[in-house]
């Protein structure tokens, strides 16, 4: 199976999906840092190899991470695109955020705007 692409649809479905789980937010993290061996991750993130092949495999078919193949030992690297792709997608939002006090301030007239509307139902 190959990597999707974080710009499309289904590719912005899979990084959520591998976000989904803390190990794999874990391994994200680690990799952040710098790159390391599969048998690395799994004894920092305590975990088997069988489980930590399976969270790789899934981070792999996301696009975040790279495997390249050093002698007989694989090292992980992040792909930082699929992290800006994410970004990037947040970023539409931003606008919309805008400070706490701002928001909340939206979110009250948007109550009061609904209330208005159910009493001039009546």
């Amino acid at each position: 199976m190959t990597a999707t692409t974080t710009h499309t649809p289904q590719g912005l479905n899979s990084v959520f999906d591998a976000l989904a789980n803390e190990h794999r937010r874990e391994i994200i993290y680690a990799l952040g840092l710098q790159p390391c061996s599969i048998s690395q991750l799994a004894e920092m993130r305590d975990l088997s190899l069988p489980a930590i092949h399976k969270h790789i495999k899934m981070l792999e078919n996301a696009g975040m991470v790279t495997r390249k193949k050093m002698g007989r030992t694989n090292f992980l690297t992040l792909n930082r695109e699929s992290l800006s792709s994410l970004q990037d997608w947040l970023m539409q939002f931003h606008t919309y955020w805008g400070s706490d006090k701002e928001t909340l301030e939206n979110y009250a007239r948007y109550l009061g705007a609904d209330n208005q509307g159910k009493r001039e139902k009546r």
